[in-house]
Formats: structure tokens, C-alpha cells, sequence
């Protein structure tokens, strides 16, 4: 069961590196994240994570977790639930370009 789960989140990670997100795009949208986690991707507050450099392929899947409701987090559901699949691959792009 455990090599199933783990062929299957590999190949949901291979899909999402596939088709790359627009980083100027994920700029745009990152507006509303920056209260919390800075424009840089760097937090303002400090038991808020950093974004800026993280994994894009993490940064898909912990805010995809987010809008579905898998990964549960009462700031993040919310600010997630609206976000499209275009919108979560163009800010990972954004925010995985940061250093």
C-alpha cells in the first residue's frame, strides 16, 4: 500500500513539474499573501513560514492541501479555497523563484 501511495504522489509531482507556472502572474496574485508572509516571501511575523525559495513542486501541493481542505490550517483555508490550479502553479513559480 505504501508503494502505491508513494508512485502515485510521484506522479502528481512529475505532472505539476510538467507545466510550469507564469511567475509574473504569481507576483500579481502573491498581493494577498504578502500581510503575512512578505512581498519578498520573507514573514513579517515570525510563526509565519518563509516562502520565498521554497520547492515549487511543495509549494503546489501544501496549497493545493490548503484549498481542499486536507491540510487544515484556520488563516489558510480560507485564503486558499478561492485559488484555481493556475493560480497555485503560477505562485509556487513566483515564490520558488526567490531566493
Amino acid at each position: 500500500m505504501n508503494r502505491l501511495i508513494l508512485a502515485a504522489l510521484s506522479a502528481l509531482l512529475m505532472a505539476s513539474s510538467a507545466s510550469a507556472g507564469d511567475i509574473a502572474a504569481g507576483k500579481k496574485k502573491s498581493l494577498a499573501c504578502a500581510g503575512c508572509h512578505g512581498a519578498d516571501g520573507i514573514s513579517v511575523v515570525p510563526t509565519y513560514p518563509n516562502l520565498a525559495g521554497q520547492k515549487e513542486e511543495y509549494l503546489i501541493l501544501t496549497l493545493k492541501g490548503f484549498r481542499d481542505g486536507t491540510r487544515k490550517n484556520a488563516v489558510m483555508n480560507p485564503m486558499a479555497k478561492p485559488l484555481t490550479d493556475e493560480d497555485i502553479k503560477n505562485l509556487a513559480a513566483f515564490y520558488s523563484s526567490l531566493k
